[in-house]
């Protein structure tokens, strides 16, 4: 015989959660969207935000505003990708494009993603060479070795914590736009207003931007970051991996949005610094971060200038495995072989190669002198042509019934989607008519 009362009891609502426990619930489960929005800050970006907000002033920053919801969405979508098929994003695409056309957008990701470890390298020494002295190629080796290790040699569950550690190296950028006072009235008109130059530097300005916020090295590593915590929590089969539970699907949603918010406020606080500082002062002629820093030295003093410097230490540290991690992903999955930053490298020797391969390659460029501006353009040129179709191709597999099941995206995710193929496809057709005035 049934017990009314607890056939009530389970008919009655569960108590709210309380905020605490919500925050608390909230502050664990941030993970990959995190890392991942952190990561796009890389050395690399922040040259390319701070050249933006010197040479073209505050013009750029309702930018902000559109590339927010446009990464948001498309991060969301590899998130679910990874954790309702049970595989990466790469894997998928193997399984459900043409070959040629998969291994042909895996191989530009690859070398895009080499190019960038390169410049970002650069970056972060040359950052290092201005807080701490000695030399910049002794301060490449050094970080080189200390990221190899890293990778090679630690877990996934304590890289994943060194890796969200970093991401407070991002607020060195917060602090000095705040530090620099801005006319914050003036700030906000910019931001809400959007203004459009038709010319050359403008519009070659604004294409590099968003190739290097929304890039493709991004979709790769939040879809097999899905894929490495699912591991985590035992499910070491793709069958044990298929599905997810819409708790699951919520907790990985507020991860993303929080990271790509963080991610463009960066990009946002960046600008304004070097827009107010260098641009405001006619200072136009910068081609890196280390360039901004040592010119807001006399213009906002010594502790903007360490922080802005130090800053690009924290997030290359942070984004060169993530660039080296997503090649071997790609690479992996791809070919099919096995895969992970939590197994041994005697049981995934080939994924290791390719990761160590992308730091080493990195290193060499620096040794050789190959200049880290020309590798940052070459790694954008890539990074652009790439990110077009990879878009759409996403946006196709997050509609797949037979792929995603009952989490399809929703019909304001894919206009968001969309809009993002169509800009990132506008961008690319516009890189190639201001060819000559890059």
């Amino acid at each position: 015989m049934s017990d009314p009362v607890k056939e009530v009891a389970e008919l009655s609502p569960k108590p709210a959660e309380p905020p605490r426990n919500r925050v608390v619930r909230f502050l664990k489960n941030l993970g990959p969207g995190l890392i991942t929005g952190a990561a796009d800050d890389d050395p690399s970006g922040i040259s390319t935000y701070s050249v933006t907000g010197a040479t073209t002033g505050l013009s750029m920053l309702w930018v902000a505003l559109i590339t927010t919801p446009m990464m948001a969405v498309i991060q969301g979508m590899c998130a679910r990708i990874g954790m309702v098929s049970g595989i990466g994003l790469a894997a998928q695409m193997r399984k459900s494009f043409p070959a040629w056309l998969a291994m042909s957008l895996a191989l530009i990701v690859i070398i895009a993603n080499t190019f960038n470890v390169g410049a970002d390298f650069a970056g972060m020494s040359a950052s290092a060479h201005l807080v701490a002295g000695l030399p910049v190629l002794l301060w490449v080796f050094f970080f080189g070795a200390l990221l190899l290790v890293a990778q090679i040699f630690f877990s996934y569950r304590l890289l994943s914590k060194i890796f969200k550690w970093l991401t407070l190296a991002l607020f060195a950028y917060v602090i000095t736009a705040f530090i620099v006072h801005p006319d914050w009235l003036n700030v906000l008109k910019h931001t809400i207003v959007p203004e459009f130059h038709l010319n050359g530097h403008w519009i070659t300005t604004l294409v590099g931007v968003l190739g290097t916020t929304i890039s493709p090295y991004l979709f790769f590593w939040q879809s097999s970051l899905m894929v490495e915590e699912e591991k985590e929590m035992g499910r070491a089969t793709v069958a044990a991996r298929k599905g997810a539970k819409t708790q699951e699907i919520t907790d990985a949603h507020a991860d993303v949005n929080t990271g790509m918010v963080f991610s463009n406020l960066v990009m946002f606080f960046i600008i304004t610094t070097t827009a107010v500082t260098l641009g405001a002062h006619g200072n136009h002629n910068i081609s890196s971060a280390q360039d901004a820093a040592e010119a807001l030295r006399p213009l906002a003093g010594n502790f903007a200038y360490i922080l802005f410097a130090v800053g690009m230490i924290g997030t290359g540290m942070l984004a060169i495995p993530v660039l080296a991690g997503s090649s071997a992903y790609v690479a992996a999955e791809m070919l099919h072989f096995r895969t992970g930053l939590d197994e041994k490298p005697r049981r995934a020797p080939r994924f290791y190669f390719i990761l160590g391969a992308g730091v080493v390659i990195g290193v060499l460029m620096n040794v050789l002198g190959i200049d880290p501006i020309k590798a940052l353009f070459w790694s954008a040129v890539l990074n652009g042509m790439a990110a077009v179709p990879l878009v759409y191709a996403i946006v196709h597999l997050a509609n797949k019934r037979d792929v995603m099941g009952q989490w399809k995206s929703s019909l304001l995710a894919n206009i968001w989607g969309w809009a993002t193929f169509v800009l990132m496809g506008a961008a690319a057709i516009m890189m190639f008519v201001y060819w000559n005035q890059q």
